[in-house]
C-alpha cells in the first residue's frame, strides 16, 4: 500500500544528507512546490535574516495550502511541525553526512546552488563541519525530542541512501 504524506511536508536532517535533493524529487513526485528554507532564510553574502523577520517569513510560507519545506532552522521547527501532515527525518551516520559536505562543496565551488540564496556561493569551513560531525549527539537529538511532541503528524525515519530508495518506491 502507497505511502499518504499529505501536502504540507517538512524533511529535516544534518547538513550533507540530502534533503535538499529529497525535497525536489518529492515535489516533482508529488507535484507539490518545494521551499527549500536556506534559499529564504540566507540573504546576499551570507548574511543571516533577523529571526523576527524569519519568523514572519515562515508564518507567510506556512499559510500557504502545500508544500515541501527542506531545512532545520531549529528555533523555528515547532512552528513548521504544527503545520506539517507529514516529517522526513534523514538520520544519517556523520560520515555519511560529512563526505557529502566535502562532495557538494567540490561539485559547486565558487557557485551558489539552487536551493540556496542568492548571492551565498557554496563554502566549507571547520565551523559548519564541526557541526555536522557533533549532529549525532546534538541537533539530532533535540529534533528527535521534538518529533516525540508531534500529534497528528506522521514522522518517517530513514536511516540510509538504500533506505531512503526504498521508501520512495513505496509513494
Amino acid at each position: 500500500m502507497p505511502i499518504e504524506l499529505g501536502g504540507r511536508i517538512i524533511i529535516i536532517g544534518s547538513g550533507g544528507s540530502g534533503k535538499s535533493t529529497l525535497a525536489r524529487r518529492l515535489g516533482d513526485m508529488l507535484a507539490l512546490p518545494v521551499i527549500p528554507l536556506d534559499k529564504e532564510y540566507w540573504k546576499a553574502g551570507w548574511v543571516e535574516t533577523p529571526r523576527e523577520e524569519w519568523i514572519i517569513k515562515q508564518q507567510e510560507l506556512l499559510a500557504k495550502p502545500e508544500w515541501i519545506m527542506d531545512g532545520n532552522f531549529g528555533g523555528a521547527l515547532e512552528m513548521r511541525l504544527d503545520k506539517a501532515d507529514s516529517v522526513i527525518f534523514l538520520d544519517y551516520n556523520r560520515f555519511v553526512c560529512a563526505y557529502s559536505v566535502v562532495k557538494r562543496w567540490l561539485t559547486h565551488i565558487g557557485k551558489t546552488r539552487p536551493d540556496m540564496g542568492e548571492g551565498c556561493p557554496e563554502k566549507i569551513d571547520f565551523g559548519f563541519l564541526k557541526w555536522v560531525w557533533q549532529f549525532p549527539n546534538g541537533g539530532r537529538l533535540k529534533i528527535i525530542e521534538r518529533m516525540s511532541r508531534c500529534q497528528g503528524v506522521t514522522v518517517i525515519t530513514v536511516k540510509s541512501r538504500k533506505e531512503l530508495k526504498r521508501f520512495l518506491a513505496e509513494i
